[in-house]
């Protein structure tokens, strides 16, 4: 510990308080830990009055006090400010008030950190009613440095910090103008269309293999037949590290007609009402062991490729062309539902095969750009937030 830092328990130093919201007039701002990020991002709150609010909107921070998220494995920080002050927020939250030994940004940060973050994790309880306890809480160490090294600790965070969220947003930036100009592009291929187009349905192309319902119950820890779920779908992209669920090896002969092969293309066909959250199109890879199709998944089968090429079906299916005709024919008041049958008669525009090739040929080198671009993004992102958790830890180590 640095010469003059002393280690001191947080309820010493930021005690929790408990200040609940006492009757109002009208409407409050009502922010759930789901509205609330990791380093105090916030989303747009609910509006509550004080009858009707729900009954976990229970504390009313003041100015200064930090909120974190009771939950073990849950990072939601937040400093309250003049804009938050007389909101309302969820029971989630343990809110702490920095004393005149602590500056409220320091203590803010230190809460970001993986040091309390750990601390946290360590102390809370599993499951839906776990949580850290408020003693529990108030046990966890924090390093106390005089005021004025707090003061230049908080100003060379908030500077490094403001750099590292202007790269990120320029990152952001940067993938966002990749697929929107591929979006574009592909909206165009099938919306300005020239001589030799033919509409069809996508019934005059291929037939159309809903998945099996199997058995929860016949899954095992491990083998080489895996279950391809809609959760492994999601953004156009197959996830089979998503929660893999196995079955044994000889129900591949067994259901061999849900075997998938590589190439074949499947979608999701069920989702959230209101949501663009199915309706997702993959390729199924060489990913080196057995796939079975679930449920709720179908497969575009025995494609005629004498008069589409599977590449050109792939991107068509991707659209905005394509799924702004695909959602309205969900059915469902909660859960959306695609059906196969309906499908089969919606519209595919067809050029010649040889413009269909020219087209995926242009759009597998787009997609191929913006998929680098993503990597990078991926890259660029996960190198600023280790930066973060080496400047926090420096931080409090007192290196920095």
């Amino acid at each position: 510990m640095k010469t003059g830092w002393q280690t001191r328990s947080l309820g010493e130093v930021c005690p929790v308080t408990n200040r609940k919201p006492k009757p109002f007039a009208g409407v409050r701002n009502y922010f759930s830990t789901g509205a609330v990020g990791p380093e105090g991002e916030i989303s747009k709150p609910e509006t509550v009055d004080f009858e009707n609010r729900p009954s976990r909107a229970g504390c009313m921070p003041e100015v200064g006090d930090i909120g974190f998220a009771r939950m073990k494995g849950t990072k939601k920080v937040i400093l309250i400010d003049e804009g938050l002050c007389g909101s309302l927020f969820s029971t989630g939250f343990c809110f702490i008030e920095p004393s005149h030994q602590v500056l409220p940004r320091f203590a803010f940060y230190f809460i970001t950190s993986d040091e309390f973050q750990d601390a946290k994790d360590s102390a809370a309880g599993d499951g839906i009613m776990g949580g850290i306890k408020n003693s529990d809480a108030e046990s966890i160490a924090i390093p106390v440095p005089p005021l004025a090294d707090q003061q230049r600790i908080v100003g060379v965070l908030d500077e490094a910090f403001a750099g590292l969220a202007t790269a990120q947003a320029h990152a952001a930036q940067n993938l966002e103008n990749a697929r929107a100009l591929f979006e574009s592009h592909l909206q165009a291929v099938f919306t300005q269309r020239g001589p030799g187009w033919v509409e069809k349905t996508l019934g005059d192309v291929c037939d159309f293999l809903n998945g099996f319902a199997f058995t929860s119950g016949d899954a095992v820890p491990e083998s080489q037949t895996q279950l391809v779920r809609m959760g492994n779908l999601y953004g156009n992209r197959l996830d089979l590290d998503r929660s893999p669920v196995f079955y044994p090896d000889d129900f591949a002969a067994e259901y061999s007609r849900y075997v998938l092969a590589e190439g074949d293309i499947i979608m999701s066909l069920t989702g959230t009402t209101g949501k663009e959250d199915y309706g997702f199109a993959v390729r199924i890879p060489d990913c080196g062991h057995i796939l079975l199709m679930n449920q709720r998944i179908m497969k575009f089968d025995a494609i005629r490729q004498d008069i589409i090429d599977d590449g050109y079906l792939l991107h068509y299916l991707r659209s905005r062309c394509f799924l702004d005709v695909l959602y309205p024919t969900a059915n469902g008041t909660r859960q959306a539902n695609l059906s196969s049958v309906t499908m089969k008669t919606l519209p595919l525009p067809l050029p010649f095969l040889s413009e269909q090739k020219r087209v995926v040929t242009q759009l597998d080198a787009l997609s191929a750009e913006t998929q680098r671009l993503e990597s990078l993004y991926r890259q660029k992102q996960a190198a600023l937030e280790e930066l973060k958790k080496s400047l926090l830890h420096q931080a409090f180590a007192g290196e920095l």
